[in-house]
């Protein structure tokens, strides 16, 4: 059944009911979406605005009030779930406060600076150091399974033996 097909006097109903059936639903996906293409803060925001929709409205309906909380009440669980979703992107690390002064984001300005810095740093002045990796105090047997179960057989042969005698 199609619009043009309703009763007259159906039509606001089936409206109503419409909104309160697909609203939930559309909202969850729009938030779902923006969620995966702008991040945490950006979900804040419209969240915060959101809110703000719903209580700046101006309803002349019985249970405005209560309206109001129950769509708040929808607002943040909704924002809440995308929140939790692993498709949901992840906020940035703010590092305008670490960036190096002069230095450029631009990927050729990167590397001509690098060959530069490279270059006014040749030859080194000192030599690479030579960085021994051996452990002090001599060298550990390394031993597989096997040998570990041999030894704690002869081992524990040994102390019968003591134990016998």
């Amino acid at each position: 059944m199609s619009v043009h097909t309703l009763h007259p006097d159906s039509v606001d109903e089936t409206r109503t009911l419409a909104y309160s059936t697909f609203a939930p639903a559309l909202l969850n996906a729009l938030t779902q979406r923006l969620g995966s293409c702008l991040g945490m803060k950006e979900l804040d925001k419209v969240e915060q605005a959101l809110v703000r929709v719903v209580e700046e409205a101006d309803l002349a309906a019985p249970h405005a009030d209560a309206m109001k909380e129950f769509a708040v009440e929808l607002v943040i669980s909704t924002i809440r779930n995308v929140r939790e979703h692993p498709d949901t992107k992840s906020d940035l690390e703010e590092i305008e406060g670490r960036r190096t002064e002069g230095r450029s984001e631009n990927a050729q300005t990167l590397e001509e600076q690098l060959e530069a810095g490279l270059e006014d740093s040749f030859p080194a002045s000192d030599p690479p150091a030579v960085v021994s990796t051996s452990i002090s105090g001599g060298a550990k047997d390394i031993v597989g399974t096997n040998e570990v179960l041999r030894r704690k057989k002869e081992a524990s042969l040994r102390r019968e033996e003591k134990a016998a005698s």
